[in-house]
């Protein structure tokens, strides 16, 4: 990992020739079987994405917590959240995201940072969520309790929840040092036109949005938008809370899938996520220590271009 900064310049000029190679390329030539169409950044190596206004590189696949770390005080339950965090680090992982709307997994996360002694490990990335700006302060330095953090490594106001206030709380928390990274989330593609609002007035670090072959509204606005003010992209719901991986659980995998490398449609629709420029981080939720081994996994080795991409989701659309 690094924290040496990026410019700006350099961002934006890198990110424009991705997405000018990504708009432009005219994937694969031939059969199926051909090795025209994946693009490999680095085979074996777990891929990193920097967040453009800080140069911070984080693994491309972090871990959600949205239902399924929402466990109450099971102990059992908890036990087994313990141990998909654990697989999640010893895999490279790093990005966990969560928020006070996930009942009680903040609390959950908060343990299993204790237990596997990982706090110094986790790049935290939570939420503040809720209508009072004078309540957000408050709310912060709980969930900050639950992670028994130092700081948060990034604060979202989730679902631009009186964004106001909050933006203003987090700049100032930012300004003054307790805080690394701020920015906005939605979800199912919620808000946008307000959304596009504020990510083109407020210095944002970065947003959080729904991205997956059936959820593409992004593409043609949002996720330029990030590349041209230089905020990093976090994309939550990548298999639409388990309802894309469970329709497809039956259908074989395409031959593309052996110029990807993949071995399961889940692996396939993180590539096709990771695959676009201007996303910086994905973040699926699980319960299974397997799962989570399986997602990491997709961080490495070959990324499909864009007339492969257009095939993938072909082909998921077809299938569900």
């Amino acid at each position: 990992m690094t924290d040496k900064p990026i410019s700006r310049r350099q961002f934006l000029c890198s990110t424009a020739a991705g997405l000018a190679a990504f708009t432009l390329s005219p994937g694969p030539a031939g059969a199926a079987g051909s090795l025209s169409g994946v693009s490999v950044p680095g085979a074996g190596t777990p891929l990193l994405r920097a967040i453009p206004s800080t140069g911070r590189a984080v693994p491309a696949v972090g871990l959600g917590t949205w239902i399924t770390f929402n466990v109450g005080r099971d102990a059992q339950a908890i036990a087994g959240c313990t141990e998909v965090m654990r697989a999640f680090f010893d895999a490279g992982g790093r990005v966990i995201d969560s928020s006070p709307m996930y009942g009680s997994s903040q609390m959950v996360v908060g343990q299993g940072l204790a237990t596997l002694d990982a706090r110094d490990r986790v790049f935290s990335a939570e939420k503040v969520w809720t209508s009072s700006g004078r309540d957000g302060p408050g709310q912060i330095e709980e969930t900050r309790r639950f992670w028994g953090v130092k700081r948060f490594s990034l604060m979202q106001v989730h679902n631009l929840l009186a964004w106001q206030d909050h933006l203003e709380t987090l700049f100032a928390m930012k300004a003054e040092g307790r805080l690394d990274h701020v920015g906005i989330t939605t979800s199912e593609g919620r808000r946008h036109d307000g959304f596009e609002q504020v990510m083109a007035t407020q210095p944002l670090d970065s947003v959080q949005v729904t991205y997956n072959p059936l959820d593409r509204e992004v593409e043609a606005r949002i996720l330029p938008l990030a590349a041209d003010h230089g905020q990093a992209v976090i994309v939550n719901r990548p298999f639409r809370q388990g309802a894309l991986t469970r329709r497809l659980a039956g259908v074989p995998l395409p031959g593309w899938s052996r110029e990807l490398e993949v071995s399961s449609w889940a692996q396939a629709l993180l590539k096709f996520i990771l695959a676009h420029p201007a996303v910086t981080c994905v973040i699926p939720a699980t319960t299974r220590v397997d799962h989570v081994r399986e997602n990491l996994a997709a961080a490495s080795g070959p990324l499909p271009d864009r007339a492969l991409r257009e095939r993938i989701a072909a082909d998921v659309e077809a299938a569900v």
